[in-house]
């Protein structure tokens, strides 16, 4: 089976898998490998291990060496280099009243390349700033425009947990986050409450929503008849982080079960005949209906008229902002 060693760059949190290249890698080293930016260096957080053919995606790039000193200088002399290039990219900023906010400024391993990220809400024209800094520090310049999770991402900080933002931890930016996993956590509906420094939903919805999916699989519906120790009773909550459903007992009031101690004796109580009669007539028109059916009887027809249906159209407007 074909070798590999997963590596990360920079504070990054997404995992990339090389081909160690016979090289005997461990947990922590610093190797320099080329991806599609260039010669770039990274650490090894998962040391040289053996995977199936199928658990690839070709092709496959080779590690070129471990670092050695020098490389960790030149790395030391490009983080010098970022931070000088910070201090003039803002200053031209001001100078030519730019809408935009530099948020990272990173020298490629080879020095071939800059990169300043910086977040604005409309399109900036800024190849003037483009020009003026590739003349002053005669490489090429690229300018990325990042949206308000990456800016979090690279910026860094902590949430309300009290631990390190989860984007900075974590490599899950591929999954979106709904307010749908809210609702299905029985959060409260609070943006204040399940929004996170960003501004966005929390990253963290998403990393539990597989564990809130798994209980509700195997627990009984809200509103089942279970058997109890201390008698029968209706599932009314779940209790997922305890791994128990919260039952009702009547009069002798609710208590925490876990799963394995119930039984469940009954199936969810359906609407009664008259609540399906009330439920169905409620938004009818042009007739009546009926409980069991649904079927409409016969009513006054409706009158024809010349004027077309109108309708909004289901088509979103608005132009899409290039980047």
């Amino acid at each position: 089976m074909p070798e590999v060693a997963e590596v990360v760059f920079r504070n990054g949190c997404k995992v990339y898998s090389f081909d160690p290249a016979g090289l005997e890698l461990e947990t922590g080293d610093q190797v320099i490998v080329r991806t599609s930016r260039g010669i770039e260096m990274g650490k090894v957080v998962v040391a040289s291990h053996e995977v199936s053919q199928a658990g690839i995606i070709a092709p496959l790039e080779k590690v070129v060496r471990k670092a050695t000193s020098s490389d960790l200088t030149a790395v030391e002399r490009n983080d010098k280099l970022a931070a000088r290039v910070s201090v003039v990219c803002e200053e031209k900023i001001k100078e030519y009243g730019l809408d935009m906010r530099l948020i990272n400024t990173e020298v490629v391993f080879d020095g071939g390349k800059i990169i300043i990220s910086f977040s604005a809400e409309e399109r900036v024209d800024f190849r003037k700033l483009v020009e003026d800094l590739a003349k002053k520090y005669r490489t090429r310049i690229e300018f990325r425009q990042v949206g308000v999770r990456d800016e979090a991402r690279l910026i860094g900080g902590y949430g309300p947990c009290g631990r390190r933002m989860c984007c900075t931890m974590f490599a899950g930016d591929q999954q979106p986050v709904s307010i749908r996993m809210a609702k299905e956590q029985n959060l409260p509906l609070n943006p204040m409450k399940i929004s996170g420094i960003c501004g966005r939903l929390m990253c963290c919805l998403k990393y539990e929503q597989d564990a809130y999916k798994d209980f509700k699989s195997r627990a009984p519906g809200k509103g089942t008849l279970v058997q109890t120790e201390k008698g029968e009773g209706r599932v009314i909550n779940y209790l997922v982080p305890k791994e128990r459903v919260l039952v009702n007992l009547g009069e002798a009031g609710q208590t925490e079960v876990s799963l394995e101690e119930i039984q469940a004796v009954g199936k969810r109580p359906v609407k009664k005949v008259a609540e399906q009669v009330e439920d169905a007539t409620a938004g009818g028109s042009g007739g009546k209906t009926t409980g069991k059916t649904g079927e409409k009887t016969a009513g006054k027809p409706e009158e024809k008229t010349g004027r077309r249906p109108g309708g909004q159209s289901g088509g979103r407007g608005g132009r899409r902002r290039r980047r």
